[in-house]
């Protein structure tokens, strides 16, 4: 028998040629270590199901259902089984996946009967039993034209779609049952694999009058997923998410109104010359919430005398202030900007994270009295001197070069940065002097009905290719970044989402068409060596699937324009 050497967790180890991975772990791969069983593992960088076989020099390192990686087939399995368990029960409903909510995602629920909790009990009962059978997911790759026959018979036509501009020969499915599925990415070895989900309607009973009242009422289920060991109440359904869950809605609307249901559409719309319209409504889309978070806040002029804009990296929110000042200005408004950074603490002082790092997105970074103590003499009326912070000395220059503040008549105070939303920073502002705004790019575009695109993908995407044009950083380098810039917002900047007056999402559904020109290129350069390889792989793989849109579609009022450049706006 041949044989071929591997390094497995570090271990060289003599194999057969025709071992998979999961034939080596039997020992490591008990169902009693839970979340922390193997689910996949990564091959040289590149994130491959535990079914994969091995080649001579491979090096293997395995991944969890606690490794962000393996959150992701952990959840792509628990989706197939929720897909199959409702075939199996209600043939007649379509599933539909949308956005992230609590460790979970919205399924809106499309066809007969209308959804009810004991549709949801006799699905949740009917995945318990698909794990107790450990199903086996099943793999094979066929002719592109084969997998268009087998999806057009299921009446599957988002998939249709979407391989209609896939130029390889042959694709590879997986299947659970009678699920068939792209396979997007690696899947669970069986279903045994998921011991721990939990199925909620959403909204919740209690939530359902503020939705109605917002139009945002479409009944459908969370699936929700556990995020560590200990997380097992998982059947309650998301609670204080009403003011996202309606942008979702409204941005989901738009789309269909755009005729862009998910990437299969929009590709179609590419090769059919139709982008340019896409283009045009879904920018005037823009404009015309950008002009009604202007007209509310000039509405109420008397009371709000500060505008305070948050959100995650690469949300778009320096464009989307630029865009808000001219709607301000129409009103009569001049907004005057205040920039937290100016008062960092000096280095010394900062706080210090986990790894023992500066924790620059610490809210104690900020020297909060001072702060607080300017905001209200500015509010007023009163001249300040506001503090000049130097990044590379690490300190405040001295007073002498402070910048000196004064509000005038029909001045606006507007403040951006990570914590706009956190009562501390603005402890000593009365709270009908504020209008806050939540800024983030929510994208609503799928792949296909089962297979979402994740928000956090869109952001990264935008900020590679913005680090990669005008701030001199490698893509290897923004991705290496990346896990940090999630924690300080997941600590800073999302719990604090549903306490603002507007939210407003800044996601197109075309800019990944167009973002994919850039990403490719600068992806490309990653050696995979690299560390961060496994995500270049990942995503390279999702934008092979997008048509690609010139740059020169992109209207240069356009948040897209911040990261790929050409803006008319001055950064």
């Amino acid at each position: 028998m041949k044989m071929i050497n591997i390094h497995l967790q570090g271990r060289e180890l003599k194999v057969p040629r025709a071992s998979s991975i999961l034939a080596l772990i039997v020992g490591e791969s008990d169902p009693g270590l839970g979340l922390k069983r193997p689910i996949g593992a990564l091959i040289n960088n590149r994130l491959v199901p535990l079914a994969s076989g091995l080649h001579d020099q491979a090096s293997v390192e395995l991944i969890d259902a606690l490794h962000p990686q393996g959150q992701r087939i952990y959840r792509r399995g628990c989706i197939l089984m929720l897909i199959e368990a409702t075939r199996r029960l209600f043939p007649e409903v379509r599933l539909v996946v949308g956005q992230s909510l609590a460790n979970g995602y919205f399924f809106d629920w499309k066809g007969a009967p209308a959804i009810e909790p004991e549709h949801l009990e006799k699905i949740q009962k009917e995945m318990d039993r698909m794990v107790e059978e450990d199903i086996t997911f099943e793999l094979e790759r066929c002719g592109v034209q084969e997998a268009l026959r087998r999806f057009t018979a299921r009446l599957m036509f988002d998939r249709v779609e979407l391989l209609n501009t896939f130029w390889h020969e042959t694709i590879r499915l997986v299947r659970l049952g009678e699920t068939m599925d792209i396979h997007h990415g690696p899947v669970p070895p069986s279903t045994g694999y998921m011991p721990h989900f939990g199925l909620a309607m959403y909204p919740p009973d209690e939530e359902v009058e503020a939705m109605n009242q917002n139009g945002a009422l479409i009944r459908g289920l969370v699936l929700r997923f556990p995020a560590s060991e200990d997380d097992r109440d998982l059947h309650e359904a998301p609670r204080g998410t009403t003011k996202l869950f309606t942008i979702h809605r409204e941005s989901k609307a738009w789309n269909r109104t755009l005729g862009v249901e998910n990437v299969g559409t929009l590709n179609r719309l590419v090769l059919e010359g139709k982008i340019d319209e896409v283009v045009r409504v879904a920018e005037g889309f823009h404009e015309k919430r950008i002009t009604e978070i202007a007209d509310r806040i000039a509405t109420h002029r008397d009371r709000i005398k500060i505008a305070l804009i948050a959100g995650p990296s690469s949300s778009g929110k320096t464009t989307f202030l630029k865009r808000l000042s001219v709607q301000l200005r129409v009103h009569g408004l001049r907004p005057v900007g205040l920039s937290i950074d100016n008062y960092y603490v000096n280095r010394e002082d900062t706080p210090l994270d986990e790894e023992g790092k500066y924790d620059f997105e610490s809210i104690e970074a900020i020297d909060l009295p001072l702060f607080n103590e300017q905001l209200v003499q500015l509010l007023n009326g009163k001249e300040v001197a506001t503090p000049r912070f130097s990044f590379e000395a690490g300190t405040r220059v001295p007073e002498s070069k402070w910048r000196s503040m004064q509000l005038g008549p029909g001045e606006v105070l507007i403040v951006e940065g990570i914590h706009g939303l956190n009562d501390r920073l603005t402890s000593q502002v009365p709270a009908e002097s504020k209008f806050k705004i939540y800024v983030s790019a929510l994208a609503q575009l799928c792949l296909d009905d089962a297979n979402r695109i994740h928000t956090t993908d869109l952001r990264l995407m935008r900020r590679l290719v913005r680090d990669k044009l005008f701030r001199g950083y490698s893509a290897s380098s923004t991705l290496a970044c990346w896990p940090s810039v999630r924690r300080g917002e997941s600590r800073n900047i999302f719990p604090f989402q549903e306490s603002a007056d507007e939210i407003f999402n800044t996601a197109l559904p075309y800019e990944m068409a167009v973002l994919k020109i850039f990403a490719e290129r600068f992806l490309l350069e990653v050696s995979q060596e690299d560390p961060n390889y496994s995500e270049v792989h990942r995503m390279m793989k999702f934008l092979s699937l997008l048509v690609g849109i010139f740059p020169n579609r992109v209207p240069q009022n356009s948040i897209l324009r911040e990261f790929i450049g050409g803006s008319t706006f001055r950064y």
